[in-house]
């Protein structure tokens, strides 16, 4: 067994508390809860919301290319999906000329509801960089783009 203080930590710290990724995901813990309760007022979960987001930006896509663009899985996304069409938020044919997937589309309910959540999730967001200084937020999401980059290779 290997004695676990023998190992040097990436960067000066005196427990896992002070190391990047902890602090990470305690932001992203953190913007998870605020965009909960946020988003119970618009009868939305947060893999909802991330769904009507993209479909925003990008209609049309997969079951598949909506989980790649939202970081769950496809049996996730399909139970989201499955939830947002019967509320009416969605819509997808149900069968394809080729292949086996399906395009989905905002209805026009979905994009009243984005809109409306969107409101309240930006807020969110907002709150949470006004800590950053606005000359650094730049360069501070460029950072987190290199970490996410380095870790995919």
């Amino acid at each position: 067994m290997n004695d676990a203080s023998s190992v040097d930590p990436p960067h000066p710290a005196k427990d896992v508390t002070e190391h990047a990724g902890y602090r990470l995901k305690r932001a992203h813990a953190a913007l998870r809860g605020a965009m909960d309760q946020v988003l119970r007022d618009h009868d939305l979960t947060v893999p909802q919301y991330a769904c009507l987001e993209i479909l925003g930006a990008r209609p049309g896509l997969s079951n598949a290319d909506l989980a790649r663009a939202t970081f769950v899985t496809r049996q996730s996304m399909n139970v989201v999906l499955r939830g947002l069409q019967d509320t009416g938020l969605v819509a997808r044919p149900d069968t394809v000329e080729t292949g086996r997937a399906r395009p989905t589309h905002l209805t026009d309910e979905g994009r009243r509801r984005l809109q409306a959540a969107q409101t309240s999730v930006y807020a969110v967001e907002t709150r949470m960089i006004r800590a950053i200084p606005a000359k650094r937020l730049t360069a501070l999401l460029d950072d987190l783009d290199r970490m996410a980059q380095d870790l995919e290779e």
